[in-house]
């Protein structure tokens, strides 16, 4: 039930009430809340190190949700990070195909496990420099993640 604003009369659904005359109008509508962006509550270092947490994958996400430069440096130096990963695999993979050629395919087994720690510790220290709040510049990749991300 609806009631008058000015005599409290019983008007139903009417627009202007049937003993005063008073108009009703319209309700007010509700007031939006402006919409706040996804990582708000993330701190800048948080999202930094989360932007490497699975690779190309974080990165990108934070990438395309987060505005802050800080947090869209380490999420654009990420996906360049596994991109440089894959190309050296790749690179590797290559070369110990054609040492395979030449009987030398045993010198795989030593390198490979190298190149997998190398990276493992690649990875962790860019996590680490990203909750530092630092922003630790990669040879070539960090140069072009700065060009992207904006100053």
């Amino acid at each position: 039930m609806a009631f008058c604003k000015s005599c409290g009369q019983d008007i139903g659904t009417s627009s202007f009430c049937p003993q005063c005359g008073s108009s009703q109008g319209a309700a007010a509508a509700p007031v939006a809340n402006p919409v706040a962006p996804p990582t708000e509550g993330i701190q800048e270092n948080v999202a930094g190190l989360l932007c490497y947490i699975a690779g190309w994958i974080s990165g990108l996400i934070f990438l395309l949700i987060d505005r802050r430069p800080f947090v869209r440096f380490h999420a654009v130096q990420s996906i360049g990070l596994n991109i440089g990963m894959v190309v050296i695999y790749m690179a590797v993979a290559f070369s110990f195909v054609m040492l395979h050629f030449l009987h030398l395919g045993f010198l795989a087994l030593a390198v490979y496990p190298l190149l997998g720690v190398f990276i493992l510790v690649v990875w962790v220290f860019m996590m680490y420099k990203a909750y530092q709040h630092e922003k630790f510049m990669l040879p070539i990749i960090g140069n072009i993640a700065e060009g992207m991300a904006g100053k």
